[in-house]
Order: C-alpha cells, then structure tokens, then sequence
C-alpha cells in the first residue's frame, strides 16, 4: 500500500470548496426530518455564529416538523420529495411565517434533493436514509460542496462514481465509526496503518445464537441497546448488515484492503472505532454514545465544535469490554466482504435486496434469520460482475430494481411454502 492521500476522506486534508463564506458555514441539511437531521439541527441551532442553514430537504411525510425547521433556521429552500406534499407543506409554512411573510422556495420531486444538493453553499450534510442518496451525493461532489456524509448507502452502491468525483478531502464521514476512524488516522500516516477495527454494539441479541434467533419479533430487533435510529437501519444492527455496510464503506474511504478491517463487538459504544499501527499502537477514538460529536466533526472539520457532544465523567467507574464477532450467528459482515471484494453492482444488490428483507420482516413477513438467508441467495444469483466494465448509475439502478424484484419473489415463495 502506497501512502497517498485517499481520494475520499484524509483527516490530513482540510478540504475548501469555492464559494466558501467567511463566518458562519453555509449548511444544506438532507434528510432534515431524520435521526441525523434533527440532530445537527440542534447542533447549528447551539452555535449560530459557526453554522447557518440554506435548505432543508426530507421525505414529505412531517411536513410540520419540516416547516418548523425552516422557520427557526430561515432556510431559503425547502425541498420534498413528494409532489403530493407540497399543499400541505406550503400551508404549514404559512401558519408558521404568517400569511404576509415570504416563505422559503419549494422545490418538490424525486429530484429535489439532488438539486437542493448543488445549490450555493459551503457543506452538504447528506443524512437521507437508502440508496436513493445517491444522486444527492454525486451531485453535491460535482458542485464542489465539502460533503459531510451520513448516507452510507451512496458510497455502498456507487463507490466508484464517488470516488471517480471526489477531491482529496472532499467527503468528511458522518457514521460514528468513520468518523472515529477519520480521527484516529490522523495519528500517523497510511504506510503506518496495520488494520482499521471497526466496532460493533453488538445489537439487541448479542451472545445469542443463530438457533436463538428464529423467532425474535420485529418489536425485539427494533430495541437496540445503545442508539435511537430509524426502523430499518436499527434492523440492519440487529442484523449486523449494518456493520458490513461499514466494512465496505472503510474500505472504500481510506483505501484499506478488507484483510485489514477487522469488526469487534463492544457492548458499551463508548469506543467508536480504532486504528492499529504498524508499531503495535492502537488509537481509540472515545465518547458517551451521541451522534452530535460525528455530526459536528462533519460540519466544521478541520475545526472543533465545542461542546458539541457530552464528554466521559471520568470521577466514576467503567467498565469497557471486546469481543470477538460470532459469524455463524451474524454472517452479514463475512457477506459483505464478499460483495465489497467482488465490486462493479454487487454492493448495489446487497444493499437492495437487504432492504426488501427488511421491510418483509418488518412486515411480519419473513423471520428474522430469512433476511440474511434471502440476501445471501440474491447475491449468489447475480454472480459476479463483468470484469473490466465501468459502473454507471444505470448499472446500479438496473441492478437494485433486480435486487429487489427476485427478493420479493424469494420472500414470497417461503412464505407460500411455510403455510403449505
């Protein structure tokens, strides 16, 4: 491994898009409704001198919360995704301007997050949940925006068109983990890196067997131990999909080869991820579980947010436990290698296939060992990717509408067989 900059993420790299204002960071929030989006709300509303929000996008279904944002933050654009909701949407925004006040610029569609995306600013905060961030991202790369990336799934699927656009420091990760490992990194160089340790909470069924998960409920897989998220990502940790997501998503940041990326599971969340060096040290990054400290990292690197998130109280005792990651129980990571390491759309169907699953278990569709069994036959079935092609986003479309068309049908087979 040669030591040079990573075309993404490099904690030595303090990345300055043009057009960046002096003061206060120009912000546009996507997903702004969500887990990560209220959270660097908070986070800007707490320190207004640094940071000051230009547009807002979400989904359109909390037209209310979105129209509340927008007017404690005097967004100037707002952006849904739902046609349907922009009257809904504009009415809120009326009750909370007055009806002779000027409300923010709508922009409504599937596309409205991409163009918010591109639109004049210092940072783009990419919180959007799905693949469907990936356009999002490309587009916020290609406008020359520093990009602080919460959307995992865009790098999942279309890592090489993100990487094929981003400049050396452009991408500062948002997920908790890289952002640890973004940290940590910046304690040597990377000929020095000996493995990049990824951790893991372990999840709601932590130390049960795959035997003790057939019949765990929907309501089980969603009382994750540490982290209040959105259903399906708080599945994907029960799973540890999640975890493999991130595996893949370390290797693709830092250019790192996945012999190197090791997941251990730490039941408390308090180490966030860690780098081991060639000379046997490992640095830790360390805080009380909050996704604010990730987010500030985000939003004002290569600057510390003060106080952005709670700090250990190191007057009272704790205990900090490792363990080793139990593969028959949770194969998603040992898959997810798979995928990363066969490239070109196989992530795509992975990532596709598994989020079929999850709505299905959701559902009360498929059991809870069904996702991972389900995805694993999707990726067996599509094979492996032609050698030597270049992956466009119509490749990645036409692989995750395939992805999740033959999940479907292999959910709707079992199930037809278990009533049988």
């Amino acid at each position: 491994m040669t030591d040079r900059p990573s075309p993404l993420a490099d904690p030595h790299i303090a990345f300055a898009p043009h057009g960046a204002a002096d003061g206060a960071r120009d912000i546009v929030i996507l997903g702004s409704t969500g887990s990560i989006g209220t959270q660097a709300i908070d986070l800007v509303l707490r320190n207004p001198d640094r940071f000051r929000v230009t547009g807002l996008s979400a989904a359109g279904g909390k037209v209310g919360l979105l129209a509340e944002q927008a007017h404690r933050l005097r967004a100037e654009t707002v952006a849904v995704a739902r046609h349907d909701a922009v009257d809904a949407l504009r009415e809120a925004l009326r009750a909370q301007y007055g009806r002779n006040d000027t409300i923010p610029e709508i922009l409504a569609g599937p596309e409205a997050a991409t163009q918010l995306a591109e639109s004049p600013c210092h940072t783009v905060l990419n919180g959007i949940t799905g693949s469907i961030g990936l356009a999002p991202t490309l587009a916020a790369l290609r406008a020359g925006r520093s990009l602080a990336l919460a959307n995992k799934e865009s790098l999942i699927v279309g890592g090489p068109l993100v990487k094929a656009l981003a400049k050396p420091g452009q991408i500062i990760p948002v997920d908790s983990e890289h952002a640890a490992l973004f940290q940590a990194l910046a304690s040597g160089t990377r000929a020095d890196v000996r493995k990049l340790l990824v951790t893991a909470s372990g999840g709601p069924f932590r130390g049960r067997s795959k035997a003790d998960l057939a019949d765990v409920t929907p309501e089980d897989a969603l009382a994750h131990p540490t982290w209040a998220m959105g259903p399906v990502i708080t599945v994907n940790s029960a799973t540890l999909v999640n975890k493999g997501l991130e595996v893949i998503e370390a290797h693709l940041l830092y250019d790192i080869p996945f012999d190197r990326i090791e997941v251990v599971v730490h039941p408390q969340s308090y180490v966030h991820s860690m780098v081991e060096f060639t000379d046997g040290s490992t640095m830790a990054q360390a805080t009380p579980p909050d996704m604010r400290g990730p987010i500030a990292i985000g939003l004002g690197w290569p600057e510390r947010v003060p106080d952005a998130a709670p700090a250990f109280d190191w007057t009272k005792a704790l205990s900090w436990e490792f363990f080793p990651l139990d593969d028959e129980a949770f194969p998603a990571v040992g898959l997810a290698r798979h995928v990363g390491q066969l490239a070109g759309t196989a992530p795509a169907v992975f990532n596709a296939a598994n989020e079929e699953c999850v709505d299905a278990f959701l559902n009360g569709v498929l059991p809870f060992n069904g996702i991972m069994e389900t995805v694993t036959e999707v990726v067996a079935e599509h094979g492996t990717p032609r050698a030597g092609t270049s992956l466009t986003v119509a490749d990645v479309l036409e692989a995750e509408t395939w992805a999740r068309a033959r999940a479907r049908e292999l959910t709707a087979k079992a199930t037809a067989e278990a009533r049988a």
